[in-house]
């Protein structure tokens, strides 16, 4: 059965030319092309509709790195195979980190994208896992929202907090769900984030303050009651969210 290619790249140009090589050797190597795209968002709604086998995804993209977004494609149902076609051979280690199934140099010619898509039919049954993908440090999270792959990025996080299985995502426009644990979280995007308490991550850049009120705490395994506590201040949300005894230290000296 021929394989059902998406292109993602932001440049028209480029994905003309794919195209056209595409053409040339249809007979030789048949394929079928079933959408292209020139932004990530738009990449992922395609991919997600389309379920194509493989992707010819371009490295340097404006707002997200196609790196990035090979890990993401990993959250979808059904998983394609990646062939990153590129003007930087730089970026080839941490391509095939990705698992990713070849590595094309622009300008690409007929010959080298057949062999490409020869490969990966070779391949295909060896792809590992998603959840055994190595993480980059990414600049989005991806969400499920009404069926959809949603991205949304780190810098407009609030907070991560955890609640029963889940975990809230908080921005300044809404909130979201995903599956992720905060303690991974936490391990990637230390940097941007800061525990304030065992069940919430907040976002470093927008702590405004501090300040004392009577909450309700767990107290780190004590029973539920009500004391005095300090709460972290955040830019654009009015929730107030406890800090715990453990980590005021942490956060006071973010705030002095």
């Amino acid at each position: 059965m021929k394989p059902r290619l998406f292109i993602v790249d932001d440049e028209a140009p480029a994905r003309s030319r794919l195209k056209t090589l595409l053409s040339d050797i249809l007979e030789e190597c048949p394929n079928e092309l079933v959408g292209e795209a020139g932004d990530p968002q738009a990449a992922l709604d395609g991919i997600s509709a389309a379920a194509p086998d493989i992707v010819l995804l371009d490295v340097q993209m404006p707002g997200m790195t196609g790196l990035e977004l090979a890990a993401h494609l990993t959250r979808l149902p059904v998983r394609p195979a990646v062939v990153f076609v590129t003007a930087y051979d730089e970026y080839a280690l941490k391509a095939f980190e990705v698992h990713a199934l070849d590595y094309l140099l622009k300008p690409v010619r007929a010959t080298r994208l057949a062999e490409a898509l020869r490969r990966v039919a070779e391949l295909r049954g060896q792809l590992a896992p998603a959840a055994s993908f190595p993480q980059t440090v990414r600049r989005h999270f991806s969400v499920q929202e009404r069926g959809r792959l949603l991205l949304v990025p780190v810098a407009d996080v609030l907070y991560l907090k955890a609640e029963l299985k889940y975990v809230t995502l908080r921005t300044r426009q809404q909130d979201y769900l995903i599956e992720e644990s905060l303690t991974s979280i936490e391990d990637e995007l230390g940097a941007s984030f800061v525990r304030v308490h065992r069940n919430a991550l907040v976002a470093r850049a927008a702590i405004l303050g501090v300040e004392r009120a009577t909450v309700s705490v767990d107290g780190e395994g004590e029973h539920d009651k009500a004391q005095e506590a300090w709460q972290v201040i955040l830019r654009g949300a009015e929730e107030r969210l406890p800090i715990s005894r453990r980590q005021w230290p942490v956060v006071k000296a973010l705030v002095k």
